[in-house]
């Protein structure tokens, strides 16, 4: 049986290219075609090399790749710091790393604790000034960031309110211009400018109290003026040759149609909002680059391929799911893999009740009941042939 399994296997890597020459393997595979287009101004040398790292990663047939990739992300990640959150760049910009970081992609969560996007600027636009000026634009800046005091006028009735000349020209606004975008937010109110920089709110009620006042001073704080909603906090910073705007808050699809921003590499770590404006492709690879991220930060050098293989487990049916039991382990086809994950008893009642069956073909099946599992050796059986028969 045995010579008989290596006859085939041989032919098979003969088809591959891999010979034998003096019973010592001479490794001459050829890469997949776009790999050999890559690699072909290089030296015979290097090519050569490159051809044996690539054939020294492939995995045998019934190698358990998928208990490996677990285990060499889940046991290191144990390891990592538990502290949720982490000062990025030269100012305080907070984002969850670490162990919360990998929980929320692995659990899919629809919003992570903390949006963030890295924007990239075209060569146009690659430098301070300009970064500035388009992260102005962006920041989500509401009233009450940019005036210096507000009160009530108690003789006139109404609300008085100050603004900040240097604020509105941050964001390159006059006092007009804000008086335009409060008279659309604030229903039977009279705003005016009162001075230069100074405006006013009146009720257009007739007789009103101290309380109405108060109501429109407090909703007239929260009006959105200008930037993009829920982009609260930008930096801009320098990153080598290219000065980019790091953002608290996400909004992809605006923040891509803006002018002088570089669609190509502008990224958010928000995987439900990239798959939604750019496929679950693109959400594949931030899984795989998040998770990368998050595990090098932490010291850990897990090889690439096994987060690749979780991300395209998650992504495989065309919408991003959890490794949990509201996804991937809780739609395994076998009752004890299922069982063996969480909520067992839950599990085993509704598949009793249900009549259901294991086929016993999962590894972990295989285990729970005392079976060799379906991996390495034990993807094969022996068949003994006797003697005239």
């Amino acid at each position: 049986m045995t010579s008989g399994k290596k006859n085939k296997g041989a032919e098979k890597m003969n088809k591959s290219g891999v010979t034998a020459d003096n019973n010592k393997a001479v490794l001459s595979i050829r890469l997949p075609k776009r790999y050999e287009e890559e690699i072909s101004e290089l030296p015979p040398e290097e090519q050569e090399k490159l051809r044996k790292r690539y054939f020294e990663m492939l995995y045998d047939i019934g190698e358990a790749i998928g208990m490996v990739a677990a285990h060499s992300i889940s046991e290191p990640a144990t390891q990592t710091t538990l502290r949720a959150y982490h000062a990025e760049g030269r100012v305080q910009l907070v984002t969850t790393k670490g162990l919360p970081r990998l929980i929320e992609i692995f659990d899919a969560r629809k919003v992570p604790s903390t949006p963030s996007m890295t924007i990239y600027l075209d060569e146009e636009h690659n430098n301070k000034e300009a970064a500035r000026k388009i992260a102005a634009e962006i920041r989500e800046t509401n009233l009450e960031q940019i005036m210096k005091e507000d009160s009530l006028n108690l003789m006139e009735m109404k609300v008085e309110i100050v603004l900040d000349e240097n604020k509105l020209a941050e964001i390159n606004m006059t006092a007009e211009d804000v008086v335009r975008v409060l008279k659309k937010n604030l229903r039977n109110v009279d705003v005016k400018v009162e001075d230069k920089n100074k405006i006013s709110l009146e009720s257009k009620k007739g007789e009103v109290n101290l309380r109405d006042l108060q109501a429109i001073r407090i909703k007239a704080r929260t009006i959105h003026i200008k930037g993009i909603k829920g982009i609260t906090q930008v930096i801009v910073e320098k990153d080598g040759d290219d000065w980019i705007i790091r953002t608290l808050g996400t909004n992809l699809k605006k923040v891509l149609i803006m002018d002088g921003i570089d669609p190509r590499r502008t990224k958010s770590n928000h995987i439900f909002e990239v798959m939604k404006v750019l496929g679950v492709e693109a959400a594949r690879n931030l899984i795989v680059e998040e998770t990368l991220k998050t595990l090098r930060e932490q010291g850990v050098d897990t090889d690439e391929r096994h987060v690749m293989l979780i991300a395209d487990i998650m992504t495989f049916s065309g919408v991003v799911k959890p490794i949990g039991r509201y996804g991937i382990a809780g739609e395994k086809a076998s009752v004890l893999a299922k069982a063996n994950f969480e909520e067992t008893i839950k599990h085993l009642t509704n598949a009793a009740a249900k009549g259901e069956v294991d086929d016993l073909k999962s590894i972990f099946a295989n285990v729970i009941v005392g079976n060799l599992p379906p991996i390495g050796t034990g993807m094969f059986r022996l068949g003994l042939k006797e003697d005239g028969e």
